[in-house]
């Protein structure tokens, strides 16, 4: 199991923005926690669902332990999870 953070950098509201991701909503909740992001914040209703980081966040999760992951890496991870989040409901 792995969490994934990329490198978007996708400007808004002042700040760079990047998407984390991992193998499992559980993991992924749990990392998320660790880094101190709100369960809130989880963007669940997206069609590829994540966490939202910014920048300064991402240097944070790759500390601690997070891989940085490639387009394709987080597309299938964020797939997954909808997999998840639909068997779920």
């Amino acid at each position: 199991m792995a969490v994934y953070v990329d490198d978007e950098r996708t400007p808004w509201r002042g700040k760079l923005w990047c998407h984390l991701v991992a193998d499992s909503l559980a993991e992924l909740h749990e990392f998320a926690e660790r880094l101190g992001l709100r369960r809130a914040w989880f963007q669940d209703r997206s069609e590829y669902p994540h966490y939202d980081v910014t920048l300064g966040m991402r240097w944070k999760a790759l500390s601690l332990g997070a891989q940085e992951g490639d387009r394709r890496m987080m597309v299938a991870c964020a797939k997954r999870l909808r997999s998840q989040l639909l068997e779920a409901s």
